[in-house]
């Protein structure tokens, strides 16, 4: 019977797992934190929640406005009962706690078969004979273990779902990518606030909270996730911009506290390589989050279950085993269904993220109904509808007008960091440690107010 390690428990192992698992292979997950909560905004778009089978119990909230805040704090509400005013209004962005999440996903593929191990694998053997077995050194915490018993496994194939830090990217030399440093904290607001936020995220921009994407405030269970990112060489600056996010938001944020603190590296484009030999890699440990929006879980998600059935469909019901020309069959699938999905946001991102004046201009347009409609269209369904000749007139002129307004306006002050500045020790460390600030305990009971 064919055998498959699939490394990391989020949303690309998980579905990865859920489909070699329902084909009847012998699939193994790893995953080192079975409560892991990574750091992240939590949005997920509409189709993913029919797509992949996902209950309203791990939906936190449903978000039907989106408010987008300029600079100059011009606000622009996206209303999607008013963008879909024709439909039966049921249009929403799912908000959702990832450790929540994750477990569903993960306990689910176990039930249908998938071996899932509470482990951390430290070491792949690829052998010299390529056709020979991988072997997997692994640490078990399996039933409370914390020190982690030390086993191996051989397997045939290996997927790679264990994000920007892959140890199977690094085994199969896959090459390097640029990364972005994401922040967050987790904020208990009065019943009050929370309330405010009841079906409401916002989205600013500007270099007070991000020189390079934008901060958030998205609601969750019980409390909001604030949160900013930016390039790894500005890590420097993470905590000033979560500052500033912090600022911009004060009204609503200033009896609040925080009770978590999170950081994680999330990729900035797919690695050089990714399948080598027979392994694969999918989710951020293959660099599949977007430019622009910054959106990640979809894909990840997508990127395990296009892998996994490319696997299914050339192993011949589980009697040979896929070969690395077979794996990359599902690059050639995936890079044709959303290579120039990618290609745009990158674009978009040049384009609106440059300066001040851009993000200005990004914000006005957001106003419009048409660029509204577009652009949750390719949001929540994953799907590009074509335009009418007026609409491209239009769009091509807005975009024009604002882009020149952009042009000659003052640009951004920001100034890089220099490569001088010593990062911050602790950013560093939740970095390095997967995300969590101390494992992810509890970090004070500090009001947002002073918590400098």
């Amino acid at each position: 019977m064919l055998r498959v390690a699939v490394i990391g428990g989020g949303p690309s192992g998980s579905c990865a797992a859920e489909i070699l698992a329902k084909a009847g292979i012998k699939t193994w997950i790893f995953e080192r934190k079975l409560d892991n909560a990574k750091p992240c905004g939590g949005a997920i778009p509409l189709c993913m929640v029919s797509e992949f089978d996902l209950p309203d119990s791990i939906i936190d909230r449903k978000v039907r406005n989106m408010r987008m805040i300029s600079p100059s704090n011009r606000e622009v509400d996206i209303r999607l009962d008013n963008v879909y005013e024709k439909e039966l209004k049921n249009e929403y962005i799912g908000m959702c706690r990832r450790e929540v999440m994750d477990s569903f996903m993960r306990n689910r593929a176990a039930e249908l078969g998938a071996n899932l191990i509470n482990g951390l694998v430290t070491k792949i053997d690829t052998g010299t004979n390529r056709e020979g077995p991988y072997i997997l050194t692994y640490s078990d915490f399996s039933n409370g273990n914390t020190t982690g018993e030390t086993k191996t496994l051989e397997v045939d194939l290996i997927i790679g779902a264990d994000g920007a830090n892959s140890r199977v990217a690094k085994a199969m030399d896959a090459g390097d990518y640029n990364v972005a440093i994401a922040f967050q904290e987790r904020i208990k607001l009065p019943s009050k606030e929370m309330g405010y936020y009841e079906d409401l995220a916002e989205m600013y921009v500007g270099t007070d909270v991000s020189p390079d994407f934008y901060g958030w405030v998205f609601p969750k269970y019980d409390h909001v996730a604030v949160g900013t990112g930016t390039m790894q060489k500005n890590q420097a600056l993470i905590k000033s911009l979560q500052e500033g996010v912090r600022e911009r938001a004060k009204k609503r944020l200033v009896n609040g506290e925080v009770i978590k603190v999170e950081a994680h590296p999330i990729p900035e484009h797919p690695r050089p390589r990714r399948v080598v030999g027979r392994m694969a890699l999918v989710g951020d440990a293959a660099g599949y989050v977007t430019k622009s929006s910054g959106e990640g879980i979809y894909f990840a998600a997508k990127s395990g279950r296009m892998c996994a059935e490319q696997i299914v469909e050339s192993s011949q019901s589980g009697a040979k085993v896929p070969s690395e020309a077979d794996l990359k069959k599902y690059l050639r699938k995936w890079d044709r269904k959303y290579g120039t999905t990618y290609a745009v946001l990158s674009v978009l991102q040049f384009i609106f993220y440059r300066s001040d004046a851009a993000r200005e201009a990004f914000v006005a347009m957001c106003d419009d109904m048409d660029v509204q409609r577009l652009t949750f269209d390719s949001y929540l369904y994953k799907k590009v509808v074509a335009m009418n000749p007026w609409q491209q007139i239009k769009l091509t002129l807005l975009t024009i007008d604002r882009v020149a307004k952009g042009l000659i306006r003052p640009a951004s002050t920001y100034e890089p960091v220099p490569s001088a500045v010593r990062e911050d020790k602790e950013v560093t460390e939740m970095l390095e440690a997967g995300g969590n600030i101390k494992g992810g305990i509890k970090v004070g009971s500090q009001k947002v107010g002073t918590n400098k």
